[in-house]
């Protein structure tokens, strides 16, 4: 693989993974002053908080790669839906906390066991910013099982919703472990210890969030649908929606700074 090549590949990964970031902090916030207390109110801006310093790192790092000038910034704001390379998952509407909490649940698992396995990455940028956010996943990996556990085993009203949001985004997790084969030049980042083989996580993930679902005394989800294409840009409808409100402000006043 050449230089230009590894370049550009590299930088369609570290769009993918800051994409995921981005997107799920941007459905966090919307969680703004709406918290079921003060106090997750707090806690769900700073885990939204963490997940767009990652977006930043690996966006920045992407526009580097990429060559071609562009800034975290421009990638954030200026790219058109399917030029979006993050998993469907994390655009899913919020629903209730307990549909939240449960989407949460999912995605943290994913991306602890992700992002401990690029820490170890040859690419000392990635691994850099890999090993940093694995802490912060770490977090919210725990806030959100405890959430899943508390509404699980609650009443019964808690517990039918916990079961509805996961049923609901049960079928989206298998996108997180999708292949990379659809795109010949990711596989030879696999190859080259850069990134990781998602299908390497699936089971250290399932393990975990069937102990924390046993615990919450909800059922793993039985199902074989499963919606897929973020990845290749193609995204649910609520996602341009979400898109609109992100990037309004800085598409409304081009070049303006804070």
């Amino acid at each position: 693989m050449s230089q230009r090549v590894l370049d550009g590949t590299v930088a369609r990964y570290c769009l993918a993974l800051g994409d995921d970031a981005l997107v799920l902090s941007q459905r966090l916030c919307q969680w703004a002053a709406d918290a079921p207390a003060i106090e997750e109110d707090v806690a769900l801006m700073n885990i939204a908080l963490d997940l767009i310093g990652q977006a930043r790192s690996f966006l920045s790092y992407a526009g580097v790669r990429e060559g071609c000038g562009r800034t975290e910034d421009d990638l954030a704001y200026l790219r058109d839906e399917r030029d979006f390379r993050n998993v469907q998952l994390v655009e899913l509407a919020n629903g209730d906390f307990a549909t939240t909490m449960t989407r949460q649940l999912l995605f943290s698992a994913y991306q602890y066991e992700l992002y401990e396995g690029l820490s170890r990455s040859s690419d000392e940028e990635i691994a850099a910013v890999a090993a940093k956010a694995f802490k912060e996943v770490s977090y919210h990996r725990d806030h959100a099982a405890t959430w899943v556990v508390r509404l699980g085993d609650g009443t019964d009203e808690s517990h039918g919703r916990t079961v509805a949001g996961i049923h609901a985004a049960w079928p989206y997790t298998a996108e997180l472990f999708e292949p990379l084969d659809f795109d010949a030049a990711l596989v030879g980042l696999v190859e080259a210890r850069i990134a990781v083989d998602p299908a390497s996580l699936h089971e250290p993930w399932l393990g975990y969030v069937t102990s924390v679902l046993t615990k919450a005394t909800v059922e793993v989800p039985s199902t074989t649908w499963a919606p897929a294409g973020g990845r290749r840009g193609l995204h649910t409808e609520g996602f341009g929606y979400l898109l609109a409100e992100m990037q309004h402000l800085h598409r409304s006043f081009p070049g303006a700074t804070w």
